[in-house]
């Protein structure tokens, strides 16, 4: 894909094709930010423009450099993902001894790196060694959420392109373009990052079950707490729906702040808003203060299932912690 088709990210673009334009392209790159800002995809765009054979600052898709590398079979690009939970010392050196053997090969060459944080102690130092005396020209792109979890002196011989959490309202009109429900995708937004990982929520029919239970529980466990307790056990806790607890209790924090968001006549904020007329009845059930409460109930037996307490004993805990005072 070219820059054009990247969501979001102008600061990240606009050091990366300034650098192709002025032909100061540097011989190494941090991409840093959260997962599912779009890292890798824009790796891959600015390496097309580095070899694309039609234009000078952005990837044309149709060259044959640019559908080498689009297809995984470009002799000068190499990719490095980690092996197990880390990227290892002879990774670094197969690199190397990859890249000597073409020093006769004119022109560029370029090597990604993915999760460049799990790199062992050894294999950043070989690294550093890599950027210190680089065979010109060689691009390096290191991939990492966290560019301060980087050795200080491989981030002081990288350029910095920072990345940032795209829009949600730009992730979900994208979203309902190609194709996903728009209650499917007002929700995924929010408990997801990016595109990519949107469009793959939103095509699991586990989540549209779950996203239905919690809106049928959300509707009971204000004042039936038995009847919910009953249904959850039913539709959740004694199907494979089980497994994904720790959304369901996002999804009811999503659930609670829209009746926040209802009381301060922010509609347009709502995620479920295909539900306005429950949300409307319910709303006013509890204080805004209630409602916090609720959200805080769900933040905490978000908390216990990832502690790996039993879900239903900490659904039990939740309908607990919402009962206090309205």
């Amino acid at each position: 894909m070219s820059f054009e088709h990247i969501l979001g990210q102008e600061r990240a673009k606009k050091i990366l094709q300034n650098g192709l334009r002025s032909g100061k392209v540097s011989h190494a790159y941090l991409f840093s930010g959260p997962k599912g800002t779009g890292k890798l995809g824009a790796a891959f765009t600015f390496t097309k423009a580095l070899f694309c054979e039609r234009l000078q600052d952005d990837a044309c898709d149709e060259c044959l450099s640019c559908r080498k590398i689009e297809h995984g079979n470009h002799p000068d690009v190499q990719v490095i993902s980690p092996e197990g939970q880390s990227i290892k010392i002879d990774q670094i050196r197969e690199l190397q001894r990859e890249f000597s053997y073409r020093t006769h090969a004119a022109g560029r060459k370029v090597y990604i790196i993915e999760q460049a944080e799990s790199m062992t102690v050894q294999a950043a130092n070989s690294l550093l060694k890599f950027l210190e005396e680089p065979t010109s020209p060689i691009t390096a792109i290191l991939i990492t959420e966290n560019g301060q979890a980087m050795l200080p002196t491989i981030q002081s011989r990288s350029q910095g392109v920072p990345f940032t959490p795209q829009d949600p309202q730009i992730i979900c009109s994208e979203l309902i373009k190609q194709g996903c429900p728009a209650a499917l995708a007002r929700a995924a937004v929010h408990v997801v990052n990016g595109l990519d990982a949107g469009i793959q929520l939103c095509q699991q029919n586990w989540f549209a079950e779950l996203r239905n239970v919690m809106l049928q529980l959300g509707k009971e466990c204000g004042t039936r707490l038995s009847s919910a307790l009953l249904m959850a056990q039913q539709k959740v806790f004694k199907t494979e729906l089980a497994e994904h607890a720790d959304m369901l209790f996002r999804l009811f924090h999503l659930w609670f702040r829209d009746m926040l968001n209802y009381q301060y006549n922010r509609q347009d904020s709502l995620v479920f808003r295909d539900q306005l007329d429950a949300i409307g009845k319910l709303a006013w059930t509890k204080s805004a203060e209630g409602w916090i409460r609720c959200m805080d109930a769900a933040t905490e037996a978000q908390k216990r299932v990832r502690a790996n307490v039993s879900s239903q004993l900490a659904f039990e805990q939740f309908l607990v912690g919402m009962q206090g005072g309205t």
